[in-house]
């Protein structure tokens, strides 16, 4: 049965016009097999969630937090269209296309986490800055395929893109450039994605702006926080970063901001932690909120061209509190701990020194003395300018997995580590 909520609109590519079913696949399937067995995809294995990639082999990295938000994407699309009284089997929210935006949601997040995204933008900062979110699209739209050293974009259906725009303001137009907008050079993209109304002229603030998603953006973005603000929590309580005497001092030093649910939710974790259920006590959390979600109508100017922006998705006051509450703790007991932030820092010096030789090679000399990159991209960086190349050399950096990085630096500075057989 021919699903009518979406229409040949929400299913053209970018760059090759109408896509069409091959050999059985829809267009959305065809977006998620090709993310899945892409490169980029394959080296979130190796990338840092929490803990820096390789640390433990248990924890969670980019790629398993991925699959993590592509299961609740799914789960989140077949909750509401069993319970919408507007959904039915010939129009409904499609889950192979919600599961490849889940999917491609991370690939283009650089080594180190925010840690490394952070400082690729103050390195870009004078050359249109690094943004993780702008950087999945310019995987997507131009850097998917390589023929020796030329790269193509895998020419993704207009769903798809539009559910990876979280953010729609240009980086020229952003107040503090230090996150939430795209390169300049993507307006392309959004000339496809709305091609009829311009999505900067809607708005008069850059926040109202970059919340103006499509529904399945929504429920990508409501899956990522359920994802991480559990699965942070699982992670630092098994590794030992949080325990029931630190919950309970966090606990004591919030005061009164804390509401009756709230406090209910941190006993009844602390209980779970001291009687080793955590797991299943976090595993709960992630089906009730799920359930927290409803399908809403709304209407704007994009309404009457596709449904993905007739509706969106309400979540439960109850819920998002108590996510946020996850969030907060996580952040508290976690992230900002010397532990965690002596880790970013290394990785992020690492990251710039790495980037530093590049750009002095590449860059500054013009004509490099000496081949520092990989054949492909030493010639293809040699085709442009001196903005090109620094975002050529960005582009390399960003893709390169933890360890890769590590052992690039070390290769670099290192007199004792590398062989003239290392795979570079």
């Amino acid at each position: 049965m021919k699903n009518t909520f979406y229409n040949d609109f929400d299913i053209e590519s970018i760059g090759r016009g109408q896509s069409r079913h091959d050999k059985g696949r829809t267009p959305f399937e065809q977006d998620r097999d090709r993310i899945i067995y892409s490169p980029a995809f394959r080296r979130l294995q190796s990338k840092t969630q929490v803990f820096l990639s390789g640390e433990f082999d248990f924890y969670r990295t980019r790629l398993t937090h991925s699959i993590e938000v592509s299961q609740i994407g799914r789960s989140i699309v077949n909750h509401l269209n069993r319970s919408s009284g507007e959904l039915h089997d010939g129009f409904h929210i499609d889950q192979d296309l919600v599961e490849s935006i889940c999917l491609a949601h991370d690939i283009g997040h650089p080594s180190f986490g925010h840690a490394g995204e952070q400082v690729l933008n103050e390195l870009m900062r004078d050359w249109g800055g690094f943004e993780g979110n702008a950087q999945n699209l310019r995987i997507l739209a131009d850097l998917f395929y390589r023929d020796k050293a030329t790269w193509t974009g895998m020419k993704p259906t207009r769903a798809f893109l539009d559910g990876l725009l979280k953010y729609k303001t240009l980086f020229r137009d952003s107040a503090q450039k230090r996150h939430h907008f795209l390169y300049d050079f993507q307006k392309d993209i959004l000339d496809f994605v709305s091609p009829d109304v311009s999505f900067a002229s809607l708005f008069d603030s850059e926040d109202a702006l970059n919340g103006f998603k499509s529904l399945e953006c929504r429920i990508m973005d409501w899956a990522d926080d359920i994802a991480y603000s559990v699965h942070d929590l699982d992670d630092a309580i098994r590794a030992g970063f949080i325990s029931v005497k630190k919950i309970r001092n966090w606990t004591d030093g919030q005061g009164d901001a804390l509401d009756a649910e709230e406090m209910r939710f941190l006993d009844d974790l602390c209980g779970a932690v001291m009687d080793d259920s955590f797991g299943a006590f976090l595993a709960r959390r992630i089906g009730g909120f799920i359930h927290a979600t409803t399908l809403v109508r709304r209407d704007n100017v994009l309404a009457g061209q596709t449904n993905r922006y007739c509706y969106d998705i309400e979540v439960n006051p109850v819920a998002r509190r108590l996510c946020d509450l996850m969030q907060r703790l996580a952040v508290a007991l976690v992230f900002r701990t010397p532990q965690v932030h002596q880790l970013e820092y290394k990785g992020g010096m690492i990251l710039r020194k790495v980037f530093t030789v590049f750009e002095d090679e590449y860059v500054t000399k013009g004509e490099p003395s000496f081949r520092l990159l990989p054949e492909h991209y030493h010639l293809a960086i040699l085709k442009h300018d001196g903005q090109g190349r620094r975002r050529m050399l960005c582009d390399y950096l960003s893709g390169m997995t933890d360890g890769f990085v590590i052992r690039t630096y070390k290769r670099l500075f290192d007199p004792g580590f590398g062989s003239i057989i290392d795979l570079i």
